[in-house]
């Protein structure tokens, strides 16, 4: 599968907010946490298009990333991939190309997932380990050089 990231546009706004919904769902609702409007309204006031690229494969809207600048490091926000797409490798080809990009800078990379979310082994194979969890969110750390980029 072809793809590239390309910087976002205010105008993605509602098809990332969409995606955001379809995806989380499974995982809000198993934590009793699943709201309609809440899902996608989280997505909208904080939607960052200069930070965030959106994923296209073989031409079509495949997902998106968002890899905002922190005071330590990055964060890693709003990584969503169409799920006719999940599960073949095209998520960690675009988190290998950004973890390559955060070691070249010597910077440190951390993101929330929700407890129990498939995502938690995806980012685990990338050399993230877990700096605290809560019942709902599991806040994860990869510092530079933390393995698993190359393959």
């Amino acid at each position: 599968m072809k793809w590239v990231l390309r910087s976002a546009e205010p105008s993605d706004v509602e098809a990332i907010a969409e995606l955001r919904a379809t995806v989380m769902r499974p995982d809000l609702e198993r934590l009793g946490r699943f709201d309609e409007h809440r899902v996608r309204q989280r997505l909208r006031d904080s939607f960052s298009p200069q930070h965030t690229s959106v994923i296209v494969a073989d031409g079509a809207f495949a997902g998106c990333v968002t890899v905002r600048p922190a005071e330590d490091g990055r964060w890693l926000e709003h990584f969503y991939l169409v799920p006719s797409l999940q599960g073949r490798g095209l998520g960690s080809a675009v988190l290998r190309t950004l973890l390559k990009r955060s070691d070249a800078d010597g910077m440190a990379v951390r993101l929330n997932v929700l407890q129990g979310s498939a995502a938690r082994r995806l980012y685990e194979r990338h050399g993230f380990t877990v700096e605290a969890q809560d019942p709902i969110d599991v806040s994860m750390v990869r510092r530079p050089g933390g393995g698993a980029v190359g393959t």
